[in-house]
Protein backbone atom coordinates (compact mmCIF):
# COMPACT_ATOMS: atom_id res chain seq x y z
CA UNK A 1 0.00 0.00 0.00
CA UNK A 2 2.86 2.38 0.59
CA UNK A 3 4.59 1.59 -2.14
CA UNK A 4 1.31 2.28 -4.23
CA UNK A 5 0.71 5.92 -2.33
CA UNK A 6 4.57 6.48 -3.47
CA UNK A 7 3.93 5.51 -7.18
CA UNK A 8 0.90 8.24 -6.85
CA UNK A 9 2.85 10.47 -5.05
CA UNK A 10 5.79 10.72 -7.31
CA UNK A 11 3.14 10.37 -10.71
CA UNK A 12 1.24 13.58 -9.14
CA UNK A 13 4.64 15.26 -8.66
CA UNK A 14 5.60 14.97 -12.38
CA UNK A 15 2.25 16.15 -13.77
CA UNK A 16 2.70 18.75 -16.54
CA UNK A 17 0.73 21.90 -16.57
CA UNK A 18 -0.89 21.06 -19.98
CA UNK A 19 -2.13 18.03 -18.53
CA UNK A 20 -3.57 19.59 -15.21
CA UNK A 21 -5.46 22.37 -17.46
CA UNK A 22 -6.72 19.10 -19.07
CA UNK A 23 -7.75 17.53 -16.04
CA UNK A 24 -9.62 20.20 -13.75
CA UNK A 25 -11.15 21.01 -17.02
CA UNK A 26 -12.62 17.75 -17.62
CA UNK A 27 -13.73 17.21 -13.76
CA UNK A 28 -15.41 21.02 -14.14
CA UNK A 29 -18.06 19.38 -17.56
CA UNK A 30 -18.84 16.67 -15.69
CA UNK A 31 -19.63 18.72 -13.17
CA UNK A 32 -21.79 21.24 -15.37
CA UNK A 33 -22.78 17.94 -17.13
CA UNK A 34 -24.42 16.94 -13.83
CA UNK A 35 -26.00 20.02 -13.60
CA UNK A 36 -27.34 20.17 -17.02
CA UNK A 37 -25.74 23.21 -18.31
CA UNK A 38 -24.60 24.06 -21.46
CA UNK A 39 -21.02 24.92 -20.57
CA UNK A 40 -20.09 21.16 -20.66
CA UNK A 41 -19.65 21.36 -23.93
CA UNK A 42 -17.11 24.69 -24.35
CA UNK A 43 -15.24 23.61 -21.10
CA UNK A 44 -15.25 19.94 -22.14
CA UNK A 45 -13.55 20.89 -25.13
CA UNK A 46 -10.59 22.59 -23.81
CA UNK A 47 -9.97 19.03 -22.08
CA UNK A 48 -10.75 16.97 -25.49
CA UNK A 49 -8.53 19.19 -27.53
CA UNK A 50 -5.77 18.97 -24.81
CA UNK A 51 -5.81 14.97 -24.67
CA UNK A 52 -5.94 14.63 -28.32
CA UNK A 53 -1.91 15.48 -28.19
CA UNK A 54 -1.19 13.83 -24.41
CA UNK A 55 -2.84 9.84 -25.83
CA UNK A 56 -0.60 10.45 -28.90
CA UNK A 57 2.40 11.57 -26.69
CA UNK A 58 1.77 8.45 -24.38
CA UNK A 59 1.12 5.50 -27.07
CA UNK A 60 -2.99 5.77 -26.21
CA UNK A 61 -4.31 5.67 -29.56
CA UNK A 62 -7.69 4.91 -29.05
CA UNK A 63 -8.24 7.46 -26.02
CA UNK A 64 -6.79 9.68 -29.24
CA UNK A 65 -9.60 8.77 -31.22
CA UNK A 66 -11.71 8.66 -28.36
CA UNK A 67 -10.65 12.79 -27.70
CA UNK A 68 -11.28 13.71 -31.38
CA UNK A 69 -14.83 12.14 -31.45
CA UNK A 70 -15.89 14.21 -27.92
CA UNK A 71 -14.44 17.33 -29.42
CA UNK A 72 -16.92 16.73 -32.80
CA UNK A 73 -19.63 15.35 -30.18
CA UNK A 74 -19.26 18.58 -27.81
CA UNK A 75 -19.48 20.31 -31.02
CA UNK A 76 -22.98 18.54 -32.00
CA UNK A 77 -24.34 18.07 -28.28
CA UNK A 78 -23.62 22.50 -27.37
CA UNK A 79 -26.03 22.69 -30.79
CA UNK A 80 -28.62 20.72 -29.34
CA UNK A 81 -28.51 21.08 -25.97
CA UNK A 82 -28.95 25.17 -27.24
CA UNK A 83 -32.13 24.72 -29.66
CA UNK A 84 -35.22 26.53 -28.02
CA UNK A 85 -38.36 25.86 -28.68
CA UNK A 86 -40.92 29.06 -29.47
CA UNK A 87 -41.08 29.71 -26.10
CA UNK A 88 -37.68 30.24 -25.75
CA UNK A 89 -37.65 26.88 -23.72
CA UNK A 90 -34.61 23.76 -24.20
CA UNK A 91 -35.78 21.37 -26.97
CA UNK A 92 -33.55 18.60 -25.25
CA UNK A 93 -34.89 16.65 -21.86
CA UNK A 94 -33.44 14.16 -20.06
CA UNK A 95 -35.15 10.39 -21.11
CA UNK A 96 -34.34 7.22 -20.13
CA UNK A 97 -33.60 4.49 -23.19
CA UNK A 98 -36.57 2.73 -24.44
CA UNK A 99 -35.95 -1.53 -24.76
CA UNK A 100 -35.10 -0.71 -28.57
CA UNK A 101 -32.43 2.52 -27.53
CA UNK A 102 -30.58 -0.05 -24.96
CA UNK A 103 -30.17 -2.33 -27.86
CA UNK A 104 -28.89 -0.05 -30.00
CA UNK A 105 -26.56 1.18 -27.74
CA UNK A 106 -25.12 -2.33 -26.93
CA UNK A 107 -24.70 -2.92 -30.60
CA UNK A 108 -23.29 0.48 -31.24
CA UNK A 109 -20.65 -0.07 -28.31
CA UNK A 110 -20.18 -3.17 -29.73
CA UNK A 111 -19.07 -2.21 -33.17
CA UNK A 112 -17.18 0.50 -31.56
CA UNK A 113 -14.63 -2.13 -29.94
CA UNK A 114 -14.09 -4.09 -32.45
CA UNK A 115 -13.69 -0.74 -35.03
CA UNK A 116 -11.20 0.36 -32.13
CA UNK A 117 -9.59 -2.89 -31.04
CA UNK A 118 -8.54 -3.48 -34.87
CA UNK A 119 -7.22 -0.25 -35.06
CA UNK A 120 -5.09 -0.15 -32.14
CA UNK A 121 -3.33 -3.23 -32.98
CA UNK A 122 -2.80 -1.46 -36.42
CA UNK A 123 -1.20 1.70 -34.39
CA UNK A 124 0.93 -0.65 -32.10
CA UNK A 125 2.88 -2.51 -35.35
CA UNK A 126 3.49 1.01 -36.44
CA UNK A 127 4.35 3.33 -33.41
CA UNK A 128 2.41 2.76 -30.38
CA UNK A 129 3.84 -0.20 -29.27
CA UNK A 130 3.01 0.06 -25.67
CA UNK A 131 -0.62 0.61 -26.11
CA UNK A 132 -2.94 -2.38 -24.67
CA UNK A 133 -5.36 -2.95 -27.35
CA UNK A 134 -8.59 -4.54 -25.05
CA UNK A 135 -8.51 -2.09 -21.93
CA UNK A 136 -8.30 0.83 -24.56
CA UNK A 137 -10.51 0.02 -26.81
CA UNK A 138 -13.10 -0.68 -23.97
CA UNK A 139 -12.37 2.27 -22.25
CA UNK A 140 -12.90 3.80 -25.91
CA UNK A 141 -16.06 2.29 -27.23
CA UNK A 142 -18.03 2.78 -23.80
CA UNK A 143 -16.34 6.79 -23.76
CA UNK A 144 -18.08 7.29 -27.79
CA UNK A 145 -21.38 5.60 -26.26
CA UNK A 146 -21.86 7.52 -23.03
CA UNK A 147 -20.99 10.82 -25.51
CA UNK A 148 -23.57 9.78 -27.78
CA UNK A 149 -26.02 9.06 -25.27
CA UNK A 150 -25.18 12.64 -22.98
CA UNK A 151 -25.60 14.62 -26.46
CA UNK A 152 -29.09 13.61 -25.91
CA UNK A 153 -29.70 13.44 -22.09
CA UNK A 154 -29.75 10.28 -21.93
CA UNK A 155 -30.11 8.62 -18.17
CA UNK A 156 -28.28 5.87 -19.42
CA UNK A 157 -24.93 8.00 -19.66
CA UNK A 158 -23.92 7.64 -16.80
CA UNK A 159 -23.95 3.78 -16.97
CA UNK A 160 -21.58 4.00 -19.73
CA UNK A 161 -19.25 6.76 -18.07
CA UNK A 162 -19.11 4.65 -15.04
CA UNK A 163 -17.64 1.61 -17.08
CA UNK A 164 -15.31 4.07 -18.98
CA UNK A 165 -14.13 5.96 -15.89
CA UNK A 166 -13.36 2.18 -14.36
CA UNK A 167 -11.68 0.96 -17.15
CA UNK A 168 -9.37 4.50 -17.52
CA UNK A 169 -7.95 4.87 -14.02
CA UNK A 170 -5.86 1.88 -14.13
CA UNK A 171 -5.21 2.44 -17.96
CA UNK A 172 -4.12 5.88 -17.48
CA UNK A 173 -2.14 4.97 -14.03
CA UNK A 174 0.48 2.44 -15.88
CA UNK A 175 0.93 4.81 -18.99
CA UNK A 176 2.38 7.32 -16.23
CA UNK A 177 -0.05 9.72 -16.61
CA UNK A 178 -1.00 9.07 -12.71
CA UNK A 179 -3.18 12.72 -12.22
CA UNK A 180 -5.14 11.81 -15.12
CA UNK A 181 -5.68 8.97 -13.22
CA UNK A 182 -6.53 10.15 -10.38
CA UNK A 183 -8.98 12.06 -12.73
CA UNK A 184 -10.75 9.12 -13.74
CA UNK A 185 -11.27 8.61 -9.81
CA UNK A 186 -13.49 11.81 -9.28
CA UNK A 187 -15.44 11.42 -12.46
CA UNK A 188 -16.25 7.82 -11.08
CA UNK A 189 -17.32 9.17 -8.16
CA UNK A 190 -19.44 12.30 -9.99
CA UNK A 191 -20.61 9.78 -12.58
CA UNK A 192 -22.24 7.28 -9.98
CA UNK A 193 -23.73 10.63 -7.99
CA UNK A 194 -25.02 12.17 -11.40
CA UNK A 195 -26.49 8.25 -11.73
CA UNK A 196 -28.51 8.23 -8.05
CA UNK A 197 -29.12 12.05 -8.49
CA UNK A 198 -31.52 10.96 -11.77
CA UNK A 199 -32.69 8.10 -10.86
CA UNK A 200 -33.94 8.56 -7.23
Amino acid sequence: MQELFQQVWSGLQQTTPLEFVAVMAGIASVFFSRKEHILVYPVGLVNTIIFIYLSFKYHLPGEAVVNFYYTVMSIYGWWLWAKKDQQQQPVMHVSFSSRKEWQQQLLFAAVCYVALYGFILLMRQWFAKEAIPWADAFASATAFTGMWLMAKKKVESWYWWIATNIASIPLYFVKGLVFTSVQYVVLLLLAVAGLVGVES
